[in-house]
This record gives C-alpha cells, structure tokens and sequence, in this order.
C-alpha cells in the first residue's frame, strides 16, 4: 500500500523518437511500448511498409490478440475469408485463434500500428532480426521456426 505522500506508479511519457525499431524483412517495426514497459501487459508498435512487400503471410496466434490500425497508405488486410484492401482509418482486429497476415500491395508506403495483447511477440521480431544479422535467410521455414517459439501457427495455404 501507498503511503500519503509516497510517490506511486507514474505515466510513462515517450518523445516521438523513442523506441525500438526492428527491420524484418522489409518491415520497419518501430517498437514504441514493450513488455519491458507494461510489466508485459501490452506491447505497441507502428510499422513502416514498403511498396510490395508482404508483412505477413496468413497466420494464427494463439497466445495473444493484435489489433491493426492503418495511418497512411494501404494495406492488403487477409482477414480468414479471403483478402480486403483499407486505408487510412480502417482497424483489423485479430483476436487470438483468427487468421489474419497484411501486405501492401499499392505502390505507395503504407503506416499502421499495432497492438499486441498480451506483450511478448515483440520477441519473435527480434529473433527473426537477429537469425538474418548473423546471415539467415528468410525461409518459410526459419518463419515457422520462430512463428512456433510464440504459439503462432501458419494459415493453410487456399483458405
């Protein structure tokens, strides 16, 4: 308990150029809340996409919920059904055990962000980061690999 006078929790107040930034494979996720901030409650990042590239193939995670926000530009959202493409203003939200993956497919950078509940995939991007640094290539199978330490499983291919 919190004594009168006693200095409690406080607000953490980030400058805009704070964070972790960690490239994957054309994805600059730029790490602004992890779970080293939120005692692992709540992770929150915004990415940067270039023209083409895919952020993620269809997947499931089954330990923790994302929620994705578009700022600018277009994502090509699979939403389990089949693919959407959203702008500015438009939210995914993949609760555990929804498939879901993005890519951009326009010809213009595409900013988004992300919420992650709980904290902790933040890790499998460091991972992947790290694997590619020491001169991995990034496979399906080094995807898995990783996908699979944060109870995250490929969508098949054809739903």
């Amino acid at each position: 308990m919190i004594e009168q006078g006693e200095p409690g929790p406080r607000p953490l107040l980030l400058r805009p150029t704070d964070g972790e930034l960690i490239d994957v494979a054309g994805v600059e996720h730029f790490f602004r809340l992890t779970g080293e901030h939120t005692g692992g409650r709540f992770a929150f990042e915004e990415f940067t996409l270039a023209a083409g590239v895919v952020g993620a193939r269809p997947h499931v995670h089954e330990g923790h919920d994302e929620y994705f926000y578009v700022l600018e530009g277009e994502l090509t959202l699979h939403n389990g059904d089949g693919e959407v493409t959203v702008g500015p203003g438009h939210l995914l939200s993949a609760v555990r055990g929804t498939p879901h993956g993005f890519r951009n497919a326009s010809t213009e950078t595409a900013r988004a962000l992300c919420l992650y509940t709980p904290s902790g995939y933040e890790g499998y991007f460091r991972e992947v980061h790290a694997a590619v640094a020491a001169g991995a290539q990034v496979t399906d199978e080094l995807l898995t690999e990783f996908r699979a330490r944060h109870r995250t499983t490929s969508w098949p291919v054809g739903h």
